[in-house]
């Protein structure tokens, strides 16, 4: 028998798709100006490209404080503290005439900015019952994708009309009004967060299989996706297709499509179980990876579109499956998640890179194929076990 579709609040919605996105913005927001940045500072181009990383080493030191913080406290002060870090950081990116002050606001940034991601993911793993859980989880991996196209698009979006520094200011509205949507549309808490029975460390987290299981698609599913959008730029510009920028940068518009497949693969879970969604997005990822090798611009817009497709449902049915898992300890459960993820997508530019050098294309497409064997092999054991 199919069980209803749970109904969703539009305002729990709206706040976690408000609330993610603008957070996800703040990361991307130097990406596309990092030319204009390096000719305002006088630094080499690498100097300038650790605007971005300084956020991702913030983020990766502090997920896992943040995600034990979550198990103790309520949300409502996390997004606060960590709003208004994020905000402060934006204004002094925005008039800091010091390199070294940018780059440290910068940094500042990413050590808050699980306060409104990792954390809100716990705190709707314990409030909300499984089956609306899977569809708002869908909503949090869309805003995800939303804040990181958004991000680099608002980046370069004031130069030269404008000045980059602007972006910042927007930015700044952003998570400003972003956080005050999530104060008002998130349910409410006590005062105090709800006591959980046996808080288990991440060393207890790991050795649960279920957790660990998801634990490791994330890794490997976002070990493929980083590859293929790192290396795609080399095989458009190569002797095949000869892209010019222009065309390459419109190839990355297909990343839009995980805002409609996010949600959508939460209401897929709800139907036919999360590990089924998930061995069917890295079935969809696999054969859209194959086709990316066909020689035409048609065949790899084609490929992209169902890889994006296929990596949000597995991502999706991943996040929701795993917090559907959960009796104790969301905090430090999802920064897991989140830390392994990153790693997947460091360990997979790494090493197709290598693949890249050796076989071209078809090295970073064979090493995706094999890492995607991960995802659906563990989907269908989940499915075989009753464990979706």
């Amino acid at each position: 028998m199919v069980e209803p579709r749970p109904m969703i609040s539009m305002g729990l919605q709206a706040s976690v798709f408000t609330l993610v996105s603008a957070a996800f913005t703040t990361i991307y927001i130097t990406q596309p100006v990092l030319p204009i940045i390096q000719e305002t500072y006088q630094v080499s181009a690498s100097q300038a490209s650790i605007t971005i990383s300084a956020v991702i080493l913030g983020m990766t030191l502090a997920n896992l404080p943040f995600g034990a913080l979550a198990d103790r406290l309520t949300i409502r002060p996390i997004i606060l503290a960590g709003g208004l870090m994020v905000v402060g950081g934006n204004i002094v990116c925005a008039i800091t005439g010091n390199f070294q002050g940018l780059v440290l606001a910068r940094f500042v940034q990413g050590l808050f900015i699980p306060a409104l991601t990792t954390c809100l993911a716990a705190f709707l793993s314990r409030r909300l019952p499984p089956q609306r859980l899977n569809v708002v989880m869908g909503t949090y991996v869309s805003a995800t994708v939303a804040g990181g196209l958004g991000g680099r698009l608002l980046g370069g979006l004031f130069h030269p009309a404008f000045n980059w520094r602007w972006a910042f200011i927007i930015a700044t509205g952003l998570v400003a009004v972003a956080c005050g949507v999530a104060w008002r549309g998130l349910p409410r808490e006590k005062t105090t967060a709800p006591r959980q029975s046996a808080p288990l460390s991440f060393l207890q987290l790991l050795a649960q299989a279920p957790l660990r299981k998801n634990y490791i698609v994330a890794f490997s599913a976002f070990f493929v996706f980083s590859s293929v959008f790192n290396y795609l730029p080399f095989y458009l510009a190569g002797p095949i297709f000869n892209a010019p920028t222009r065309t390459i940068t419109f190839m990355y518009m297909v990343y839009l499509i995980g805002i409609v497949i996010g949600p959508l693969a939460g209401q897929l879970s709800n139907r036919f179980g999360n590990g089924r969604t998930m061995a069917a997005g890295a079935t969809l990822f696999g054969l859209s990876l194959g086709t990316t090798l066909y020689p035409t611009l048609l065949a790899v817009i084609v490929g992209l579109a169902g890889i994006c497709a296929g990596f949000f449902t597995i991502h999706a049915a991943a996040a929701g499956w795993l917090n559907r898992n959960l009796v104790s300890s969301r905090g430090r459960a999802n920064s897991l998640y989140v830390l392994f993820y990153y790693a997947g997508g460091t360990c997979g530019i790494t090493l197709s890179g290598s693949a890249y050098e050796m076989f071209s294309w078809a090295g970073v497409v064979g090493i995706g194929a094999m890492m995607l064997v991960v995802p659906l092999w563990i989907g269908l054991q989940g499915l075989k076990r009753g464990e979706a």
